[in-house]
């Protein structure tokens, strides 16, 4: 496939604002980076040009990292919906094209289809709000159209420490009030921390709930994301009602977490499944080495023995070298340096027959909507979007009119609607 070049203002990555983690990011001054010869023998620039925080590191296989620069050629333009949301976590449309979002510091809201922003429902659970902790995700039930029910993950405290944790719940006929309320899901351990509480929520084919889970940030958490007993650094599966499906793989396991389906995380903050009914999750690093996975049941893909990447302090990680035949899954694709990824979805309608099977992710760090192309389950390019906005984007998701919702996060941040040049 060929593939065009974008301009200039969009090829080059510029590192702009801080870290999803509020830590210091400095760049290395190599200025070889793995992947440039593997995209020159594929004919293209990659898109990255920034020196690598790793530069020792190589890809396991031939684009790996630094896709080809696609450009899509898509005309659209962007209507901002809604403004002063205080740090929306999520969007998650309605079957009517009204939008719910979930505010950090423990609201949820909905915005309508033209724009206006509708009062706080009553009802949210209780959150934890310090840090990256507070109200997150927000899924609705594979039957909302006839139970109208809703899932809510957010961090809340308990016995002195926090945690993340999940709820259901059915939103009234007036939209106002969160009824019949439970908690079907609270993660173990509880750590006295702000930091990695993953939190994206997804359903899949099969009709089981999957959830993302980080492993709390500090060093001496990082071992609980290979413990079994632990549900830290996972992918949890569990049925609507938080039961354990008999069918997960580490349900006989003696002192397993039962709800375990896949293991070794960071922290995900992106997961979406594709038209295939493959489920993808886009994964934070560290400086360096924000990874797309493709999740399959019981896979390790290696966090915190394996990565890429270095630590903040610009040590090398702790763990054993990245190579391409060891025990660990080896990542999709990775990022070097990071784009601190939140929100992930695929796209399917028919607004813009171009993206049809794009995978868009929103960029923290980077400020941007990124678009890969997927083929054979490898990424053969790569486009950014919205750069010129300069705003960290939390979340991205398609509506049932096809046009795609961006959320922004910031104190006040936005809700935008992306829709074909001149209406649809």
């Amino acid at each position: 496939m060929k593939f065009l070049l974008k301009s200039s203002a969009l090829a080059l990555l510029v590192a702009i604002g801080a870290a999803c983690t509020d830590r210091p990011v400095e760049m290395a001054n190599n200025t070889t980076a793995p992947g440039d010869t593997l995209a020159a023998s594929r004919d293209c620039e990659p898109l990255a040009t920034l020196p690598p925080e790793a530069p020792d590191q190589e890809p396991a296989f031939e684009g790996q990292t630094r896709a080809c620069a696609d450009s899509s050629g898509v005309n659209f333009e962007v209507e901002v919906l809604a403004t002063g949301l205080e740090h929306p976590w999520a969007v998650e449309p309605l079957p009517d094209g009204d939008l719910l979002v979930t505010e950090r510091p423990g609201r949820l809201r909905i915005v309508s289809a033209s724009g206006e922003v509708g009062q706080p429902i009553s009802g949210v659970p209780d959150v934890y709000t310090e840090g990256q902790g507070g109200l997150l995700d927000a899924a609705l039930s594979p039957d909302f159209g006839t139970d109208r029910t809703l899932f809510l993950s957010y961090s809340e405290a308990r016995n002195g420490e926090n945690t993340t944790a999940v709820s259901r719940a059915v939103l009234s006929e007036d939209e106002r009030t969160l009824q019949d309320a439970q908690v079907i899901f609270r993660i173990e351990p509880t750590y006295d921390g702000d930091k990695h509480f993953g939190s994206r929520l997804a359903f899949g084919p099969e009709g089981m709930l999957y959830i993302t889970t980080g492993d709390r940030s500090d060093a001496p958490m990082r071992q609980y994301a290979q413990q079994m007993d632990s549900h830290l650094g996972k992918t949890l599966r569990i049925h609507p009602d938080g039961s354990v499906p008999d069918d997960n793989p580490f349900v006989e396991e003696a002192g397993a977490q039962p709800e375990i389906w896949t293991l070794g995380h960071r922290n995900v903050q992106s997961a979406a499944f594709d038209a295939q009914g493959r489920y993808w999750q886009v994964e934070h690093g560290t400086r360096g080495g924000d990874e797309l996975n493709l999740i399959e049941r019981g896979n390790n893909y290696g966090w915190p023995h394996q990565a890429y990447g270095i630590e903040y302090s610009g040590q090398p990680l702790p763990g054993e070298p990245v190579v391409p035949d060891s025990d660990y899954v080896q990542p999709v694709y990775y990022w070097d340096p990071v784009i601190a990824p939140s929100g992930a979805d695929f796209y399917g309608g028919d607004a813009f027959p171009e993206w049809q099977g794009s995978l868009f992710v929103g960029a923290l760090r980077e400020m941007r909507l990124v678009r890969l192309d997927i083929e054979n389950e490898r990424v053969v390019g790569e486009e950014h979007l919205l750069v010129d906005r300069g705003q960290r984007i939390r979340d991205v998701r398609e509506g049932p009119d096809g046009s795609l919702y961006v959320i922004t996060d910031h104190a006040e941040g936005e809700l935008w609607r992306l829709r074909p040049a001149g209406g649809m």
